[in-house]
């Protein structure tokens, strides 16, 4: 799929930095053109279908009907090491996707918005974020529909979640893949230095978190904390897009609402977490012990990171008003306004040095006349 670009004068070199940049999305497609095209012949078949294909597939007898007395073979899906290279290709698709979403709806509207440079860089950030997080929760509650996922029990009977089905193996593959394609995209969108630091940091979370659940078979209560987090993340960013669009009366109560919705998701994903003793669903107390520990700390720092964040900036809000509240200095004066003076100046020196010259021309007599009656004046 050819990627539309802006045309540009002067063409860089070929294989240069600056050449990679601009054609990525078409030398990335090509790529994974390669192996949807090696699926079509015999010989490269077996390994084009490693990058495309899920597998670690295994037929389990599942029991049907009211009393469960007879059983139905169904497939199902684990994980394994084959994961990675499907993981490759789909970063691929991830990347070529971003672009897509770049090209033909972002820029289109940053062109109407004419932002600064700042306001550009995040405008599309929460774009990519935003698109990424309502496909995500569309898919998810899909997913928790199908499941039956919608009681908290059920998220932890029969643990560990060994076995899960296609859409359920292929979810977290394109989400482990999506987070992992951030990291090229720091080269590719020419991200600064300055503003890489907190890209790398999120989606290293994420990936740390989501690639633990899915090792680890949390993949139940995982994809319901996903639901909370991307709900709340799709609340601030689209209020983000809304402010940078001058939409400040839709996006003001936005953000109020993500405020209330950051404090019940941390709440709601420490709750789904806790560990139901009694019913022993663990692989080890300590193993599970450690899981909890990790997500109560992830929430911890996130909660703080929230109150330092509104602290902060209500503190400087407070210093704005107490220093406009102050006397106002002079405004100094302009360069027209001092030139104007100096001629004002010169025009009533002159005048007096010609009423000298007028006064020096007369008698003595009338000159202390002319004094006297210009003092009395």
């Amino acid at each position: 799929m050819a990627m539309k670009r802006r045309t540009n004068t002067k063409n860089p070199p070929m294989f240069s930095h600056e050449f990679v940049i601009q054609n990525h999305a078409d030398i990335v497609a090509c790529v994974a053109m390669v192996f949807v095209v090696g699926l079509m012949f015999q010989v490269s078949s077996p390994l084009a279908s490693l990058f495309i294909a899920l597998h670690h597939n295994a037929t389990v007898p599942v029991p049907v009907g009211p009393s469960g007395g007879q059983t139905m073979d169904m497939v199902f899906y684990t994980n394994g090491w084959k994961d990675v290279p499907a993981i490759f290709f789909y970063l691929l698709i991830a990347v070529v996707m971003h672009q897509i979403v770049q090209e033909y709806l972002l820029d289109k509207i940053n062109r109407k918005l004419h932002l600064s440079k700042i306001k550009h860089a995040k405008f599309n950030e929460s774009g990519q974020l935003l698109s990424f997080y309502l496909v995500s929760m569309v898919w998810a509650v899909d997913i928790i529909w199908r499941e039956n996922l919608f009681s908290i029990r059920l998220l932890w009977e029969g643990y560990p979640h060994v076995y899960m089905t296609f859409m359920f193996k292929f979810f977290f593959i394109v989400q482990i893949a999506y987070w992992l394609h951030i990291f090229p995209e720091l080269y590719f969108q020419k991200v600064k230095r300055e503003d890489m630091a907190a890209r790398i940091q999120y989606a290293s979370l994420y990936l740390a978190f989501i690639v633990g659940a899915y090792v680890f078979s949390y993949t139940r209560v995982a994809l319901c904390l996903l639901v909370l987090q991307y709900v709340v993340e799709a609340l601030f960013h689209a209020s983000r897009l809304l402010a940078y669009a001058d939409k400040g009366d839709v996006a003001r109560p936005l953000y109020k609402l993500h405020n209330g919705l950051f404090v019940l998701g941390r709440l709601g994903s420490i709750s789904l977490a806790v560990i139901d003793l009694s019913q022993g669903n663990f692989n080890t107390f300590f193993f599970r012990l450690n899981a909890l520990v990790a997500v109560c700390l992830l929430q911890a720092w996130l909660m703080w990171n929230f109150i330092t964040f509104h602290l902060r900036r209500k503190r400087q809000s407070g210093y704005g008003s107490s220093s406009g509240s102050g006397l106002t200095s002079r405004p100094k004066k302009t360069q027209q306004e001092k030139a104007k003076q100096r001629k004002e100046m010169k025009a009533k020196s002159k005048d007096q040095d010609d009423t000298q010259e007028e006064q020096d021309d007369l008698p003595e007599v009338d000159q202390n006349t002319k004094k006297t009656l210009r003092q009395r004046k």
